[in-house]
Protein backbone atom coordinates (compact mmCIF):
# COMPACT_ATOMS: atom_id res chain seq x y z
CA UNK A 1 0.00 0.00 0.00
CA UNK A 2 2.80 2.07 0.58
CA UNK A 3 4.17 1.72 -2.35
CA UNK A 4 1.37 2.49 -4.23
CA UNK A 5 1.04 5.81 -2.12
CA UNK A 6 4.67 6.54 -2.82
CA UNK A 7 4.43 5.86 -6.50
CA UNK A 8 1.26 8.00 -7.07
CA UNK A 9 2.94 11.25 -5.29
CA UNK A 10 5.72 10.71 -7.78
CA UNK A 11 3.41 10.72 -10.34
CA UNK A 12 1.88 14.13 -9.01
CA UNK A 13 5.08 15.79 -8.26
CA UNK A 14 6.10 15.35 -12.22
CA UNK A 15 2.72 16.40 -13.45
CA UNK A 16 2.68 19.42 -11.52
CA UNK A 17 6.39 20.02 -12.63
CA UNK A 18 5.43 19.52 -15.84
CA UNK A 19 2.27 21.71 -15.52
CA UNK A 20 4.66 24.87 -14.11
CA UNK A 21 7.13 24.70 -17.02
CA UNK A 22 4.14 24.92 -19.43
CA UNK A 23 2.57 27.61 -17.65
CA UNK A 24 5.34 29.05 -18.13
CA UNK A 25 6.67 29.19 -21.43
CA UNK A 26 2.94 30.00 -22.61
CA UNK A 27 2.91 33.15 -20.66
CA UNK A 28 6.72 34.22 -22.00
CA UNK A 29 5.86 33.60 -25.42
CA UNK A 30 3.77 36.57 -26.16
CA UNK A 31 6.73 39.10 -24.76
CA UNK A 32 9.01 37.30 -26.77
CA UNK A 33 6.76 37.64 -30.09
CA UNK A 34 6.30 41.81 -29.25
CA UNK A 35 9.63 42.13 -29.06
CA UNK A 36 10.39 40.06 -32.22
CA UNK A 37 7.54 42.09 -33.92
CA UNK A 38 9.17 45.22 -32.17
CA UNK A 39 12.55 44.43 -33.76
CA UNK A 40 11.48 44.03 -37.29
CA UNK A 41 8.77 47.01 -37.25
CA UNK A 42 11.21 49.45 -35.82
CA UNK A 43 14.96 48.46 -36.89
CA UNK A 44 18.19 49.96 -35.02
CA UNK A 45 19.95 52.14 -37.19
CA UNK A 46 22.46 54.33 -36.29
CA UNK A 47 21.99 57.15 -39.26
CA UNK A 48 23.71 59.94 -39.20
CA UNK A 49 25.00 62.51 -36.04
CA UNK A 50 25.31 66.04 -35.82
CA UNK A 51 28.87 67.21 -38.16
CA UNK A 52 28.61 63.81 -40.46
CA UNK A 53 28.25 64.82 -44.22
CA UNK A 54 24.76 63.38 -45.86
CA UNK A 55 24.76 61.73 -48.98
CA UNK A 56 22.68 63.31 -51.62
CA UNK A 57 19.94 60.90 -53.56
CA UNK A 58 17.73 60.83 -56.86
CA UNK A 59 14.21 60.55 -55.44
CA UNK A 60 10.78 59.93 -57.46
CA UNK A 61 8.64 63.88 -57.05
CA UNK A 62 5.54 63.87 -57.46
CA UNK A 63 5.38 65.21 -60.58
CA UNK A 64 6.66 62.35 -62.29
CA UNK A 65 10.71 63.79 -62.08
CA UNK A 66 13.37 62.71 -60.16
CA UNK A 67 14.97 65.07 -57.48
CA UNK A 68 18.01 65.67 -56.20
CA UNK A 69 19.74 68.15 -53.59
CA UNK A 70 22.32 69.02 -56.00
CA UNK A 71 19.53 70.22 -58.03
CA UNK A 72 19.34 73.40 -55.61
CA UNK A 73 22.67 74.89 -57.14
CA UNK A 74 21.39 77.98 -55.07
CA UNK A 75 20.98 76.07 -51.69
CA UNK A 76 22.86 77.20 -48.66
CA UNK A 77 21.29 74.08 -47.08
CA UNK A 78 18.16 71.84 -46.92
CA UNK A 79 16.01 71.14 -44.40
CA UNK A 80 15.53 67.46 -45.43
CA UNK A 81 11.78 66.00 -44.04
CA UNK A 82 11.11 62.71 -43.91
CA UNK A 83 6.54 62.93 -43.89
CA UNK A 84 3.80 61.04 -45.03
CA UNK A 85 0.08 61.06 -45.62
CA UNK A 86 -1.04 59.04 -42.66
CA UNK A 87 0.59 59.93 -39.71
CA UNK A 88 -1.26 61.96 -37.30
CA UNK A 89 2.01 63.83 -36.44
CA UNK A 90 2.61 64.66 -39.82
CA UNK A 91 -0.99 65.79 -40.38
CA UNK A 92 -0.90 68.04 -37.55
CA UNK A 93 2.98 68.81 -38.70
CA UNK A 94 2.06 69.53 -42.71
CA UNK A 95 0.98 73.64 -42.10
CA UNK A 96 4.33 73.91 -40.36
CA UNK A 97 6.23 72.02 -42.90
CA UNK A 98 4.68 74.60 -45.85
CA UNK A 99 5.29 77.48 -43.79
CA UNK A 100 8.85 76.65 -43.20
CA UNK A 101 9.36 76.26 -46.64
CA UNK A 102 7.75 79.63 -47.41
CA UNK A 103 10.23 81.47 -44.92
CA UNK A 104 13.28 79.61 -45.70
CA UNK A 105 13.36 78.61 -49.50
CA UNK A 106 13.96 82.36 -50.65
CA UNK A 107 16.86 82.61 -47.86
CA UNK A 108 18.45 79.66 -49.40
CA UNK A 109 17.36 76.85 -47.18
CA UNK A 110 14.39 74.93 -48.84
CA UNK A 111 12.32 72.22 -47.41
CA UNK A 112 12.32 68.56 -49.13
CA UNK A 113 10.32 66.38 -48.03
CA UNK A 114 10.35 62.18 -48.00
CA UNK A 115 7.93 59.67 -47.82
CA UNK A 116 9.99 56.67 -46.54
CA UNK A 117 6.29 54.48 -45.65
CA UNK A 118 5.63 51.17 -47.34
CA UNK A 119 2.71 51.49 -49.43
CA UNK A 120 1.01 48.05 -48.64
CA UNK A 121 1.17 48.66 -45.05
CA UNK A 122 -0.49 52.10 -45.52
CA UNK A 123 -2.07 52.79 -48.52
CA UNK A 124 -2.75 56.48 -47.78
CA UNK A 125 0.87 56.62 -48.15
CA UNK A 126 1.03 55.70 -51.89
CA UNK A 127 2.50 57.53 -54.65
CA UNK A 128 -0.82 58.41 -56.36
CA UNK A 129 -1.87 59.81 -53.40
CA UNK A 130 1.39 61.55 -52.49
CA UNK A 131 0.54 63.23 -55.56
CA UNK A 132 -3.56 63.79 -54.59
CA UNK A 133 -2.28 65.47 -51.00
CA UNK A 134 0.61 67.36 -53.15
CA UNK A 135 -2.23 69.17 -55.30
CA UNK A 136 -4.39 69.59 -52.28
CA UNK A 137 -2.34 71.56 -50.12
CA UNK A 138 -0.54 73.21 -53.37
CA UNK A 139 2.72 72.13 -52.09
CA UNK A 140 5.49 74.48 -53.66
CA UNK A 141 8.45 71.92 -52.16
CA UNK A 142 9.15 68.31 -53.65
CA UNK A 143 7.28 65.22 -52.15
CA UNK A 144 9.64 62.58 -52.81
CA UNK A 145 8.99 58.60 -52.59
CA UNK A 146 11.91 56.93 -51.09
CA UNK A 147 12.18 53.51 -53.14
CA UNK A 148 16.00 53.41 -51.89
CA UNK A 149 16.34 53.43 -48.13
CA UNK A 150 17.15 57.09 -47.66
CA UNK A 151 15.34 57.16 -44.33
CA UNK A 152 17.41 54.29 -42.91
CA UNK A 153 20.28 55.78 -44.80
CA UNK A 154 19.92 59.40 -43.07
CA UNK A 155 18.54 57.39 -39.82
CA UNK A 156 15.07 58.78 -39.44
CA UNK A 157 13.00 56.71 -37.26
CA UNK A 158 9.40 58.82 -37.26
CA UNK A 159 7.39 61.02 -39.35
CA UNK A 160 7.98 63.37 -39.16
CA UNK A 161 11.52 63.44 -38.71
CA UNK A 162 13.62 66.49 -39.72
CA UNK A 163 17.38 66.84 -40.99
CA UNK A 164 18.61 70.36 -41.40
CA UNK A 165 21.58 70.64 -43.93
CA UNK A 166 24.56 73.35 -44.63
CA UNK A 167 26.65 72.90 -47.23
CA UNK A 168 30.26 73.39 -46.56
CA UNK A 169 32.80 72.66 -49.15
CA UNK A 170 30.80 71.29 -51.33
CA UNK A 171 29.45 68.86 -48.93
CA UNK A 172 26.17 68.97 -46.96
CA UNK A 173 26.98 68.82 -43.59
CA UNK A 174 24.39 67.79 -40.50
CA UNK A 175 23.80 70.74 -38.46
CA UNK A 176 20.26 69.60 -37.07
CA UNK A 177 18.26 65.84 -36.13
CA UNK A 178 14.81 66.05 -34.77
CA UNK A 179 10.95 67.56 -34.10
CA UNK A 180 9.96 70.75 -35.58
CA UNK A 181 8.94 72.26 -32.61
CA UNK A 182 7.52 71.34 -28.93
CA UNK A 183 4.01 71.20 -29.29
CA UNK A 184 2.62 68.96 -31.96
CA UNK A 185 -0.71 69.34 -31.53
CA UNK A 186 -1.10 73.38 -31.59
CA UNK A 187 1.07 75.31 -33.24
CA UNK A 188 0.69 78.59 -31.98
CA UNK A 189 1.24 76.75 -28.41
CA UNK A 190 5.19 75.73 -28.92
CA UNK A 191 6.93 77.60 -27.30
CA UNK A 192 10.54 76.21 -28.87
CA UNK A 193 10.69 76.47 -32.32
CA UNK A 194 13.74 74.06 -32.79
CA UNK A 195 14.00 73.70 -36.98
CA UNK A 196 13.52 77.80 -37.52
CA UNK A 197 15.94 78.78 -34.62
CA UNK A 198 18.73 75.98 -36.43
CA UNK A 199 18.16 77.82 -39.72
CA UNK A 200 18.11 81.15 -38.44
CA UNK A 201 21.67 80.71 -36.29
CA UNK A 202 22.96 79.07 -39.81
CA UNK A 203 21.98 82.20 -41.57
CA UNK A 204 23.22 84.61 -38.71
CA UNK A 205 26.34 82.46 -39.48
CA UNK A 206 26.38 80.83 -35.86
CA UNK A 207 26.58 77.70 -34.17
CA UNK A 208 22.83 75.48 -33.87
CA UNK A 209 22.28 75.26 -30.22
CA UNK A 210 20.07 72.92 -29.74
CA UNK A 211 21.41 70.11 -32.24
CA UNK A 212 19.41 67.44 -31.47
CA UNK A 213 15.87 66.71 -29.75
CA UNK A 214 13.80 63.62 -29.73
CA UNK A 215 11.73 63.16 -33.17
CA UNK A 216 7.82 62.90 -32.17
CA UNK A 217 5.18 60.73 -34.95
CA UNK A 218 4.41 57.38 -36.02
CA UNK A 219 6.94 55.14 -36.03
CA UNK A 220 7.94 54.41 -39.91
CA UNK A 221 7.17 50.88 -41.61
CA UNK A 222 9.76 50.43 -44.31
CA UNK A 223 9.64 49.20 -47.42
CA UNK A 224 11.42 46.25 -48.86
CA UNK A 225 13.88 47.61 -51.24
CA UNK A 226 15.53 43.76 -51.79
Amino acid sequence: MKRNQIYALGIAAIITIIGTYLFKQANAKPARRALETASFAQPVMDGYQIGDVASDFSLRNVDGNNVSLSDFSNAKGYIVIFTCNHCPFSKAYEDRIIALNDKYAPLGYPVIAINPNDPEAYEEDSFENMKKRAAEKSYKYPFLEDTKGIGQLYGAMRTPHVFVLKKEGGKNIVKYIGTIDDNAQDASAASKRYVEDAVNNLLAGKPVIVQTTKAIGCAIKWRDNS
